[in-house]
């Protein structure tokens, strides 16, 4: 079975082919963060429309470098939610027509099913079941994986996501959109023992996470400097203090949710999981507590056709009903995930 995937939530166009039978056999994907920079963070109305202007274009690079025609498609699976609304809908009816244009049936896929099921793509992926560890720009969430469908959500942020404190952080230093790339490369240059900012619910008795805490306390350092006289390597020390703080929270609650279940297996999903600091710290506290982490290809971290592909092909592989040639379309901008049915 032949699965073409379309992923719009955000500011990602991705279009990917996935073969039950031979894997993944392209991919395309075009990136609005050039675009989206000049204003400091995303506007909804410009994705919509860069959308429009990049799917069929990368459509047809994926359908050329899969050597396939559009007829060879068996289905179509696209993310229905959660995001924003105006993209979603792009993505949505472009592959209900393509559905009702080719008469396939078209499957809509939970956007954080598709992160949680990314490391699956790669050369070495786990086996069900694994602890989850989610972490991306609108969401921080720790899930127990029993497999397709099955998930137990066992902690979540009760505030701003990971994703969220480093873009903030990264703006409050001046280090523009995106965020967390550039106060990751800039924290390599900090001195750890210059600011040592608070774990919030680093001892907390749960496996939830919040972040807004460790913001404010960036601002409140930022301030105290005086934000127009705070030079680079001052910059790089704060930077450098965030990312430990938010690293040592990440790894503990990972370390806690695996001794919870009585799991040894860690998957890593969604774009903060490409983090180097977050992964080497996690690949020490599983040399040192013997659980193995995997992570998902670094082309994968972040938004993609691919997932999109790849859930949709594990979904009607257990359920080749679960696809419809019903091309009336709904998006969900908000879906909990724990609301998707078990196959």
């Amino acid at each position: 079975m032949i699965v073409l995937g379309v992923e719009s939530s955000c500011d990602e166009t991705g279009l990917a082919l996935y073969d039950t039978g031979r894997g993944l056999l392209s991919h395309a994907l075009h990136s609005q963060v050039a675009m989206h920079e000049e204003y400091g963070g995303v506007v909804p109305e410009l994705a919509s429309r860069d959308h429009i202007r990049r799917a069929i274009p990368l459509l047809q690079q994926t359908l050329e470098g899969a050597q396939i025609a559009a007829a060879d498609i068996d289905a179509i699976a696209f993310t229905q939610g959660p995001g924003l609304a105006g993209a979603l809908l792009v993505g949505s009816s472009i592959a209900c027509s393509l559905g009702l244009a080719l008469d396939k049936p078209v499957l809509g896929i939970h956007h954080l099913e598709g992160h949680l099921l990314s490391p699956l793509l790669a050369s070495d992926p786990p086996e069900f079941p694994f602890v989850a560890l989610l972490v991306s720009g609108g969401h921080t969430q720790l899930m127990r994986v029993d497999g397709v469908g099955q998930y137990e959500l066992l902690g979540e942020t009760l505030d701003d996501a990971a994703g969220e404190a480093f873009d903030k952080s990264a703006k409050l230093l001046g280090l523009g959109y995106p965020g967390g790339p550039a106060i990751s490369r800039l924290a390599e240059f900090g001195d750890p023992a210059a600011y040592k900012l608070p774990r919030p619910m680093l001892h907390s008795k749960d496996l939830n996470f919040s972040f807004s805490g460790l913001k404010t306390a960036v601002l409140t350092v930022v301030k105290n400097a005086g934000a127009a006289n705070v030079c680079e390597q001052d910059k790089a020390n704060i930077a450098r203090g965030f990312v430990d703080a938010i690293v040592d929270v990440l790894v503990a609650k990972c370390v806690a949710a695996l001794k919870q279940t009585g799991l040894k297996r860690l998957v890593i999903a969604g774009g903060v999981g490409a983090n180097s600091q977050l992964r080497a710290a996690l690949n020490a506290a599983a040399a040192k507590k013997r659980f193995r982490v995997y992570y998902p290809e670094l082309e994968f971290c972040t938004d993609n056709g691919a997932m999109i592909a790849f859930a949709g092909a594990m979904r009607l592989s257990i359920n080749p009903g679960a696809a419809k040639r019903e091309y009336a379309f709904n998006v969900r901008p908000r879906w909990p995930l724990d609301e998707l049915k078990v196959i």
